[in-house]
C-alpha cells in the first residue's frame, strides 16, 4: 500500500504556534483505477512506427506483387506484437494512485501536489497522467510522466498557485500506461475527486506577525520601557517606590506589613477584539492581481494571530447584504484554525453591503465594550455613507479602528502634474475624492474613533501596528 507522509510543523515553531498548517492540509486521496470507457485500450506510438515501416513493401510491390503479400504478413505480425504487448499490461484495477498535498493551499502561495502510482505488474511501466486541477489552482491541467519498475512505486508532482480563496473541486486522475516497448497502451481513470479549501495567504500573515512582534520587542528593549504598570489589570504587589501613584497604594497590605505596599498592573489581557469585514461591491476592486477583500482577509488573519498571541479573544463578523460569517470571540489554536477556515470562505458580492444591518447584528451579540477593527472602503458619494453612520453608532460604546483600503491609482492621479485638459480633469476629480475621504475620516476621529487608510499591500502592517499602539496606550 502507498503510505502518505503528512508534514507536521515542528514543536515550538512559528508555523505550529500560529497557523498549524499541517492540520489545514487537504486529506490525501487514494484510489484504484478503473478502465476509462468501454474500449480502454489503444495503440502505442511504436505500433504506428512499425506499421509505417511496413509501407516500405509498397515500392517493390509495383514490380513484384508478392511483396504486397509480404506487407500483409508484416502488418499481421505487428498486430500480433500489439496483442502480445497488450496482454502483458496489468488491468486498470490493479493500479493504485495517491494524490497528496505537500503544502497548505493558500491564496497566491506556491504549493506542491505529490502524485504516486503503484505498479503491481512484473514488468516496467511508462505512465502518463493528467490531473483534473481547476483554474483556481493553476492555469493548465498538469501532465505527469512516470517510469515505474516492476512491483514498485513511481512519484511525480506538480506546482500550484491558487488564484481565489474558498472551496474548489479537484477531479479525477486520467492515466495512459504502456510497457517499455510502447506498442500497446491501456487507459484508466482514478476517482480522486475531492473538495479542497484555499486559505488566505498564511505565509504573509505569519511573516507580518513575527516581524511586527519582534520589532516591538526590540523597540521596548531599546527604550527600557516595560509594559508593566501601563494597564489596569492587577499583576502583583511590591514595596512603594518614588514616582508610584498614591491611588495604587494597597492599604490593607500596608497596614499588615507596616510599610507602603503598592499594586503593580499590567496591560489587560483577554479583551474582545472583533474583525468586522465588509464584503460588498467596493471590495471587489483589484490591485496587483488581488481583490481588496483578499488584502482585508490577510490583514484580519495577521491581526488575529497577534491578538491571540497577546492573550486577547478574537471574533469575526463578515457581511454583505446579510451576515456571511460570524465567529464569537475566543482564543487558542483551535479557535485560530476556525478563524482561518471562516476567512477562507469570505467572498465579495456584487451589490452594496448592508452596513447598518451589520451594526445592528453586532450590537445584539456584543454587549460589553470591545475593540472593533472595521475593514472596509469608502464610496465617493455626496451624502454620508452608511458605513460612516454605522461606525459612529458603534463608537458610542466600543473603540472603533476604522481601516480603509486606499486606492493607489487615485493617489497617483492626485499627485501627478497634468499636461493637458483631460489630465487636468482627472487630477481635479482625484483631489476632490481624496479630500472627501479625508473629511469622512476626520468626522470619525472627532467622534473618538481611530482611523487608518493604507494601500492594499500595506494594510496588514498598518492594522497590526495600530492594534499594538492601542494595547500599549491602554485605550480599550
Amino acid at each position: 500500500m502507498i503510505a502518505p507522509a503528512t508534514p507536521v510543523a515542528p514543536p515550538g515553531s512559528a508555523a505550529g504556534r500560529f497557523t498549524e498548517p499541517a492540520q489545514l492540509l487537504p486529506p490525501p486521496r487514494r484510489a484504484r483505477c478503473e478502465p476509462r470507457g468501454r474500449a480502454a485500450l489503444a495503440f502505442g506510438p511504436r505500433f504506428f512506427l512499425l506499421w509505417l515501416l511496413g509501407l516500405i513493401w509498397l515500392g517493390p510491390a509495383w514490380w513484384q506483387p508478392r511483396f504486397a503479400l509480404a506487407m500483409v504478413v508484416w502488418d499481421a505480425l505487428v498486430l500480433l506484437a500489439w496483442a502480445w504487448d497488450l496482454s502483458r499490461l496489468p488491468a486498470a484495477n490493479e493500479l493504485e494512485v495517491l494524490r497528496e498535498w505537500s503544502t497548505t493551499p493558500g491564496l497566491s502561495m506556491e504549493g506542491r501536489v505529490r502524485v504516486v502510482v503503484r505498479n503491481p505488474a512484473a514488468l516496467a511501466l511508462v505512465v502518463f497522467a493528467v490531473d483534473e486541477a481547476p483554474l483556481d489552482l493553476r492555469r493548465v491541467p498538469p501532465e505527469l510522466e512516470f517510469t515505474i519498475r516492476p512491483g514498485e512505486e513511481g512519484e511525480s508532482g506538480y506546482d500550484i498557485r491558487p488564484a481565489r480563496r474558498g472551496d474548489c473541486q479537484v477531479g479525477r486522475m486520467h492515466l495512459r500506461y504502456q510497457s517499455v516497448l510502447g506498442i500497446a497502451e491501456r487507459w484508466a481513470v482514478a476517482d480522486l475527486r475531492q473538495t479542497v479549501r484555499i486559505f488566505p495567504n498564511l505565509d504573509d500573515a505569519k511573516k507580518h506577525t513575527i516581524f511586527l512582534i519582534r520589532s516591538r520587542q526590540i523597540e521596548l528593549e531599546k527604550r527600557r520601557k516595560r509594559q508593566r504598570g501601563r494597564g489596569r489589570e492587577f499583576e502583583s504587589l511590591r514595596e512603594y517606590r518614588d514616582g508610584d501613584e498614591w491611588r495604587d497604594v494597597f492599604w490593607p497590605a500596608t497596614a499588615r506589613r507596616g510599610k507602603l505596599i503598592t499594586r503593580v498592573f499590567q496591560i489587560e489581557r483577554s479583551q474582545p477584539v472583533w474583525m468586522v469585514m465588509d464584503a460588498g461591491r467596493l471590495l471587489r476592486a483589484r490591485d496587483s492581481g488581488l481583490a481588496k477583500l483578499d488584502y482585508a482577509v490577510n490583514a484580519a488573519l495577521s491581526l488575529a494571530q497577534v491578538a491571540l498571541y497577546s492573550g486577547d479573544r478574537v471574533g469575526l463578523l463578515a457581511y454583505g447584504r446579510g451576515i456571511r460569517q460570524r465567529l464569537a470571540p475566543g482564543r487558542g489554536p483551535a479557535h485560530l484554525r476556525e478563524m482561518v477556515e471562516r476567512l477562507a470562505l469570505v467572498s465579495a458580492e456584487g451589490v452594496e453591503a448592508d452596513h447598518l444591518g451589520a451594526v445592528h447584528t453586532f450590537s445584539l451579540i456584543q454587549r460589553s465594550r470591545s475593540l472593533v477593527v472595521w475593514l472596509t472602503d469608502l464610496a465617493e458619494t455626496a451624502a454620508t455613507p452608511d458605513v460612516i453612520e454605522g461606525a459612529l453608532h458603534l463608537a458610542r460604546k466600543h473603540l472603533v479602528l476604522f481601516a480603509v483600503i486606499g486606492n493607489p491609482e487615485l493617489a497617483r492621479l492626485a499627485r501627478m502634474h497634468p499636461h493637458d485638459a483631460e489630465q487636468m480633469y482627472s487630477h481635479v476629480a482625484a483631489i476632490e475624492m481624496v479630500h472627501r475621504r479625508e473629511l469622512l475620516l476626520r468626522q470619525l476621529r472627532e467622534r473618538g474613533s481611530l482611523t487608518v487608510e493604507a494601500e492594499p499591500g500595506q494594510l496588514s502592517v498598518a492594522v497590526v501596528n495600530h492594534y499594538l499602539d492601542i494595547k500599549e496606550r491602554n485605550l480599550l
